[in-house]
């Protein structure tokens, strides 16, 4: 199905594939609003009765949860009943939106993405981004003090993007363009002082001298009649260098790269006709890059990659959405989807199309690819066919002896190396391949993607000398090709690292202070299956690793514990002392996905199960790690460890055979 789409950006809305959702009365919408201005936290439902009423009605939690019930039905109509919501879910003591696709969201991405863009491309998407403005933010519920933060801070964002771009069309020697709609930007914002600066340096690289000086009188004049301030140093400056015909005022000219963008942009623009199919497979070209640039350009690419799909399916030519499909062959190195739903669309255009596809040798590229594609993009399952598509690529590959070909179907033989616990030599064996193919072959993308498994494996086998190396070497690649989005994993490493040793981080941080930079890096890059719940575990299992930390103490019931929260439930129960609760959470416990956490979860639910003496779920914890023996518990992500493996199953194994 469809994501749900929200709208802040004028008056609350929601919408699956462009139909608007049913949201009821202005209650039921106030209850979306307060959850969508807590950005994916819990607000708890006492919070939610103060929002929503000066006095509250004696029926108010009622009506809150009668509320919660009519969106949920509006948000999943298709659900079934019983079955848990994933949008608007039930978490502690509230309840919290767990939206993906909000146009506030959106434009603050897009705009942050536009400050890494050359100017051209900058002014292009920051016009896109500030397209999706319909109104003020919230725009029913401006008197509703709990969303007055949220309006102000979003408002100073439009404003500030506005100006952005007019800058961006400025060093883009697009000086004309910026003049209107910074005109209109001062008419209702005439205290921007750099807006002023703005037009005035416009108007003067247009060759309008004259007009520059009155608008710079004229922003005088409105300092000082309604404000009683004389002009900022900027504006001061500009105003002397215009008198002075200072060069120095002067558009720079473009480098040459992005002259050569440029112009290559426009002519493929006048001579590729708009209906090309060409069009697809230059836009997956770009798309490729645009994944790895960091910023939002991960979750950019990802968008536009479902629609060149769907387009390219729409012509009805196999051979064609093969090729779109197949040619999206970015590396992946964490084995959890950043984007379930999308996924599972991509996956069954992938087999649509080998199915359709013509059983001749000339398509075995093609099928190669689609195979790959379907093993990374079912990755943190067990999937039966997922692990035959990995290998059937892999045999493909090697047999038309492609050195790319081989590098993306061994990234899909990666991502299935995780239907069990202890298999970091496995990885440990893809990894190195990897970083020989790509070194011979010019691969420089999966050559990174090579150092980062044998980093993760290594730290996996307590081999921090040989992970150290393959860290470094990623880090100096990324460094030469433009890779932003490695340093999260490197920087990850070494927290893991640090919590492993009990070192100190370079300029004297500690464990936590380490993790928390991690979670920094993590807030912009478009990469939810890493960040999401991730921060609070690492934490968790450093706490646990040193077993200096009691489950009951080490756990945080105020943290956002993301996808990993099912595993959690149990020790939050106990730290709340609900044994009971505990103990029968942890009975119906599935096993942990099919990722590089998954022995780390097992260690967390052995902790509680130590703690309440439930010998069988030691018993399951025990057949679970045991073939991670002699390894580091988790460590295989290259994010966080819960310690050795032998730790636990020796503490696990007297627990099981005490009487």
């Amino acid at each position: 199905m469809d994501q749900v789409a929200f709208g802040v950006l004028g008056p609350v809305t929601a919408e699956r594939a462009g139909l608007p959702l049913a949201l009821k009365g202005p209650r039921h919408r106030a209850v979306l609003a307060r959850l969508l201005v807590a950005r994916g936290r819990v607000v708890p439902v006492a919070r939610l009765v103060a929002d929503l009423w000066e006095e509250p009605p004696p029926a108010a939690v009622g009506t809150i949860r009668t509320f919660v019930g009519d969106l949920r039905r509006a948000l999943e109509p298709d659900r079934p009943p019983r079955t848990p919501a994933r949008l608007l879910v039930t978490d502690g003591p509230g309840y919290a939106l767990r939206a993906e696709k909000v146009d506030a969201w959106l434009f603050e991405q897009a705009v942050a993405a536009a400050v890494q863009e050359e100017p051209a491309r900058a002014a292009h998407r920051l016009r896109e981004a500030l397209e999706l403005w319909r109104g003020p933010a919230y725009a029913e519920f401006a008197d509703e003090q709990w969303c007055g933060g949220e309006r102000a801070r979003l408002t100073e964002l439009r404003l500030r993007a506005v100006e952005q771009r007019a800058g961006a069309l400025l060093a883009a020697d697009r000086a004309a363009e910026a003049v209107p709609d910074l005109d209109a930007h001062l008419t209702g914002h005439p205290w921007r002082e750099e807006a002023w600066r703005l037009l005035a340096l416009a108007l003067y690289r247009t060759g309008r001298q004259g007009d520059a000086l009155a608008v710079l009188r004229r922003a005088r004049a409105t300092f000082a009649d309604r404000l009683g301030l004389d002009p900022g140093r900027a504006l001061r400056r500009l105003e002397a260098g215009i008198l002075a015909q200072d060069p120095g005022l002067d558009a720079e000219p473009q480098t040459a790269a992005a002259r050569v963008w440029s112009q290559a942009a426009e002519a493929y623009d006048r001579n590729v006709a708009a209906g090309a199919t060409a069009r697809l497979e230059s836009t997956v070209g770009l798309l490729r890059t645009l994944a790895v640039t960091g910023s939002g350009g991960l979750a950019a690419a990802r968008e536009h990659r479902l629609a060149a799909i769907t387009a390219a399916e729409e012509t009805g030519d196999p051979e064609l959405t093969a090729r779109v499909i197949g040619a999206y062959d970015v590396p992946a190195i964490w084995p959890r989807s950043d984007d379930e739903p999308g996924a599972a669309r991509i996956v069954r255009a992938a087999e649509r199309a080998l199915v359709r596809l013509p059983a001749t040798p000339a398509q075995d590229p093609a099928r190669c690819r689609l195979l790959a594609t379907v093993a990374l993009e079912t990755r943190g399952t067990r999937s039966g066919r997922a692990v035959a598509a990995a290998a059937e690529a892999e045999r493909l590959a090697r047999r038309l002896d492609d050195p790319a070909l081989l590098a993306f179907a061994l990234n899909g033989v990666f991502m299935q190396s995780c239907t069990r616990t202890g298999l970091a030599p496995r990885r440990d064996t893809v990894g190195a391949e990897l970083v020989a193919l790509a070194a011979r072959h010019g691969l420089a993308t999966y050559e990174v993607l090579g150092h980062l498994i044998r980093t993760q494996a290594r730290a996996a086998l307590a081999d921090f000398a040989t992970a150290d190396a393959h860290a470094t070497a990623a880090d100096r690649l990324a460094d030469r090709h433009e890779l932003p989005l490695v340093r999260v994993f490197t920087q990850g490493y070494r927290a893991l690292r640090l919590a492993a040793t009990g070192g100190t981080a370079h300029g004297g941080g500690g464990t936590e202070a380490a993790y928390r930079e991690v979670g920094r890096l993590l807030d912009g890059p478009g990469m939810p299956g890493v960040r999401d719940g991730l921060l609070p575990l690492a934490l968790l299992c450093a706490r646990l690793a040193g077993r200096s930390y009691g489950i009951r103490d080490a756990v945080d019931p105020g943290a956002d514990w993301g996808p990993y929260l099912c595993w959690i439930r149990p020790a939050l129960a106990l730290a709340a002392d609900d044994e009971r609760a505990a103990r029968d959470g942890l009975r119906e416990l599935p096993e942990p996905p099919a990722d590089l956490v998954q022995e780390a979860l097992w260690c967390v639910m052995a902790a509680v199960a130590l703690e309440l003496g439930d010998r069988p779920t030691l018993r399951r914890c025990l057949t679970a790690l045991r073939p991670a023996a002699g390894q580091l518990a988790g460590a295989g992500s290259g994010l966080l460890t819960a310690g050795p493996v032998d730790d636990w199953l020796r503490a696990i194994g007297e627990a099981v055979v005490t009487p």
